[in-house]
């Protein structure tokens, strides 16, 4: 396993910290400070916390115990700026992820309003310590805005990843795109940010091969079928399936997975101008398949039929992609919980049960093959979007469904990758949403 990524919040082993107590009521009466806990009103209910007294100064603190991970996530602001804690009879896994995710804030361009209290790590923390590091990454890149993270600066990211980890990584651009991926280059012929796909390769050879798919549009428009500028708002998150399974993929790296990785990121911007692809233009791509525009705002699922044409041409033992695809998803779901769709029963019930293990579920939806004839079109061999205004992630899940081979497991998680408000745990703006339901599951389905 890699060194752990040192967050912020996080303290070295050797530092000085006070106690935290992680107690359950009428279980905690004979610890120190009870009883000035108790003439406070302090009943370890869950989250509940009351700081304890000395002769010079704080000695410590009780909290009544969580009742999830995330529930240690309010403990970076609420407890004193500037101390530093070891937490005592809690789980060190649930306490440092969930304490690390609840520290995080995107400072880029604003200083945070001051900085987390620290957690010293005990033996334990490790692995949640890398997932917390990977969705902070994951974050970082959705909380960009656009003007900073346009194609070019997402395919660096990806490289930037590659180098910390020993990596391979190839940015295909120019020609060779338009070559390569010719819907990706059809996506993004409308930006003068010229779109790029990045291609990392990790791990051994003799390893089962992981192929990991995310689109990264870095802003959506719409493009012809222009957007109300109300659904534009939170357009720079519509790479955050690409910001996903970057994650995903430093979590593997950092954890030493016995996996070879295939990361394929397609970064592009969905735009307006005279050279942006048009409603019923017909374009091809890299499986050879023609596609008709029914609408240019039907963007996303265009990059991932390269990257998993892509992806299919390595005969990877599975395929997984993330993307924010519909707002259909979102309707019969709601933010918190992603449409699974796959080809194979075996991946979808390991992805699920990883969801459930990570306290992160998601939810499967089928692909029902009665509505495939939805996408037919009379002028190419399928159009990118229904006539019929139902079913829209069902219809997203069957067009990607076409470029994915039957014999290959293939998973797709349609995901909405952002915080409308804040929560413990989950702070307002961009979220790694199933990155560790993705994990656990992958994982569980290639038994390693």
């Amino acid at each position: 396993m890699e060194t752990d990524p040192m967050l912020p919040c996080l303290a070295p082993a050797d530092s000085p910290a006070l106690p935290l107590h992680v107690v359950t009521p009428g279980a905690w009466e004979a610890l120190p400070g009870a009883g000035f806990a108790a003439a406070t009103g302090f009943r370890a209910k869950p989250g509940e916390l009351v700081l304890l007294p000395g002769t010079e100064g704080l000695v410590g603190a009780l909290l009544g115990a969580p009742e999830t991970p995330h529930g240690f996530g309010a403990l970076p602001f609420s407890l004193p700026e500037g101390s530093t804690w070891r937490v005592e009879g809690a789980d060190p896994a649930d306490v440092t992820l969930g304490w690390c995710l609840g520290a995080y804030r995107f400072t880029r361009f604003k200083p945070g309003k001051r900085p987390p209290a620290r957690l010293v790590a005990a033996p334990g923390h490790e692995e949640a310590t890398i997932e917390a590091a990977a969705i902070w990454r994951a974050r970082d890149l959705i909380n960009t805005p656009a003007n900073h993270l346009g194609p070019a600066e997402l395919a660096a990211a990806v490289a930037e990843l590659g180098a910390a980890h020993g990596a391979r990584v190839e940015i295909i651009e120019g020609p060779a795109l338009e070559q390569g991926f010719p819907a990706v280059a059809a996506v993004g012929q409308g930006s003068p940010r010229a779109p790029r796909v990045a291609v990392l390769e990790w791990g051994a050879a003799d390893a089962p091969l992981v192929a990991l798919c995310g689109k990264g549009v870095c802003f959506d428009t719409g493009g012809l079928d222009l957007k109300p500028s109300s659904a534009m708002l939170r357009m720079k998150k519509d790479m955050g399936g690409a910001a996903v399974m970057i994650g995903l993929a430093e979590a593997l790296m950092a954890s030493r997975a016995p996996i070879r990785l295939l990361l394929l990121v397609g970064a592009v911007e969905n735009s307006v101008s005279g050279t942006a692809f048009r409603p019923m233009d017909v374009i091809r791509t890299r499986k050879g398949l023609t596609v008709e525009i029914g609408n240019t705002d039907a963007e996303g699922r265009l990059v991932l039929a390269d990257l998993l044409a892509f992806a299919a041409e390595r005969r990877p033992r599975v395929i997984l992609d993330g993307a924010t695809l519909t707002g259909a998803a979102r309707v019969a779901l709601g933010p918190d919980l992603p449409a699974l769709f796959s080809n194979d029963e075996g991946l979808a019930a390991a992805l699920l049960a990883g969801g459930e293990a990570a306290g992160e579920p998601v939810w499967r939806l089928p692909l029902h093959q009665g509505y495939a004839g939805w996408l037919d079109s009379p002028v190419a061999d399928l159009n990118n979007v229904a006539a019929k205004p139902m079913a829209g992630a069902i219809v997203a899940g069957l067009f990607l469904q076409r470029f994915a081979p039957g014999d290959i497991p293939w998973g797709h998680l349609d995901l909405y990758a952002w915080n409308d408000s804040s929560r413990l745990g989950r702070p307002e703006g961009g979220e790694a949403t199933g990155l560790r339901a993705l994990r656990r599951g992958l994982m569980n389905f290639l038994h390693v």
